[in-house]
């Protein structure tokens, strides 16, 4: 290793670090005191880190081509940084309520967040399936933090048994592509398949290892595990289900395609665009039926993901720069729409039911209007930022010649409102209900708010993601 390798990494490895050390200082000063102040203090390390890494520049590839610092994997990891510290944030007053405010709880969460960064700037097979599964293991972790509860305890073996099947077929995969490649390294692999001719075996590779990873982002037809998961984990961890992690394995995934399957485009894309239409219309079809809103939010998720495949299925630099904005735009939703789901309760008890917001807006009509801009945005209503997170991918792909994917994918859209505006028509138009709970803390509050601002005022700049989002694009496919 040289000192150009360690300054590289240097972002993860200090991470990692900070994670042991809080680790240590919360054995010694007791899990009881140590909690509190160790969230806090890991939500201002996260914003600093990154801060510091999108204030870096340039591509420094490390450890002979392992580990790659670019522009794109520096915009996913800014991504995750700042959304797993707006969850960790928010979720401080829920944790605290339900006697899950434990100091293992945000050390789990930076050390998943380290694996997320490994696996956006992953350059080799190894470091791929490193980076993979330092995230699984965190997550399968904080799934079932609420041990007292059978939900939970199921919702996290749900989430072990089926992770580990998909680190298995991913495996299988790999080793299938090293056996025909003869490497690891993602550019060994490029090198290969170069002139768009590739051997079957390595195409077989190719598509097991999209399947292990469609697992993470919860696409058709590997998302059994999400409904169940959503539900049954804390909320609080729901929430960072919903964010990171997406981005996480969809970087990932456009990593892999581009950097070593680049050359052979055409056979990729046609599993993506599979995965994508089906996790549009199942999500979309499934979630009409849902009353808990937070086993909705996952079939929302699935849907969401398909648009997301749907931009990079387009196979150029539009449409992974589409892919970028819609997701970071989808994370800011999210990250909105569970700040108000963490708040919502009844006599101090947590409420799911979606029959809960019936007239929410007469108790509480700024929130219920914060709601309201986020719904819409979520079902694509313009002027909202998620109409033009939609937009974007659509756009990527007829510019790729997918007419058709584009048609269903706009029927997709249309029939997912549905349930979206059956919540914005149960807060306004609703049958007088008990309401819940008049109380909502600050930050969740902040984060509520913050994100139906971002949501409603973002259409008009973006705030400059666009621009970043477009060199993270080009410095992937070149």
């Amino acid at each position: 290793m040289t000192s150009a390798d360690f300054s590289t990494v240097l972002p993860e490895f200090l991470l990692a670090v900070y994670a042991m050390c809080a680790l240590l200082g919360g054995v010694w000063l007791g899990k009881d005191k140590a909690a509190g102040p160790i969230l806090w203090l890991t939500v201002m390390v996260l914003v600093l880190f990154g801060l510091l890494v999108g204030l870096q520049g340039g591509t420094e590839p490390a450890f002979g081509g392992l580990f790659i610092d670019d522009a794109f994997a520096r915009f996913a990891k800014v991504v995750i940084l700042l959304s797993a510290a707006a969850v960790l944030a928010m979720s401080s007053d829920y944790a605290s309520k339900r006697g899950l405010l434990r100091f293992e709880y945000p050390i789990l969460i930076v050390l998943a967040v380290v694996g997320m960064m490994m696996m956006v700037s992953a350059g080799d097979l190894m470091s791929l399936y490193l980076g993979l599964e330092l995230q699984s293991l965190s997550l399968y972790v904080v799934a079932a933090l609420r041990r007292d509860s059978a939900r939970s305890s199921e919702a996290g073996l749900k989430y072990f048994v089926l992770g580990a099947l998909s680190s298995g077929i991913l495996l299988y995969g790999a080793s299938l592509t090293y056996g025909f490649a003869g490497t690891t390294q993602f550019s060994g692999i490029y090198q290969m398949v170069e002139g768009g001719q590739a051997p079957v075996g390595l195409l077989f590779g190719l598509v097991f290892m999209l399947i292990g990873l469609a697992f993470k982002v919860s696409a058709v037809p590997f998302h059994m595990w999400t409904p169940d998961v959503y539900e049954g984990s804390p909320s609080s961890v729901t929430a960072f289900f919903a964010t990171a992690p997406k981005m996480a394995a969809m970087a990932l995934i456009a990593r892999l395609a581009f950097d070593a399957f680049g050359q052979v485009t055409g056979d990729w894309a046609q599993v993506i665009g599979l995965m994508a239409v089906a996790s549009m219309f199942l999500g979309s079809i499934a979630a009409i039926g849902q009353r808990n809103i937070k086993r909705l939010m996952a079939y929302s998720s699935i849907t969401h993901m398909g648009f997301a495949l749907l931009g990079l299925m387009a196979g150029n630099a539009a449409g992974v720069e589409a892919m970028l904005l819609y997701m970071t735009i989808y994370i800011v939703m999210n990250v909105g729409t569970f700040a108000f789901i963490l708040s919502m309760e009844r006599d101090g008890v947590p409420v799911t039911d979606i029959s809960s917001l019936n007239l929410y807006s007469r108790q509480q009509p700024l929130r219920a209007m914060a709601l309201l801009i986020l719904f819409f945005s979520l079902a694509g209503v313009p002027p909202m930022l998620g109409f033009f997170a939609k937009y974007s991918v659509l756009s990527a792909a007829l510019g790729a010649g997918y007419v058709w994917y584009v048609v269903l994918g706009v029927i997709a859209s249309v029939i997912g409102a549905f349930y979206y505006l059956r919540i914005v028509y149960l807060m306004y138009f609703g049958e007088e209900t008990e309401g819940l709970d008049s109380h909502m803390p600050s930050v969740q509050w902040g984060m509520l708010v913050a994100s139906a601002v971002i949501v409603l005022f973002g259409a008009i700049n973006l705030f400059g993601i666009e621009g970043a989002a477009k060199a993270a694009a080009a410095a992937l496919v070149n």
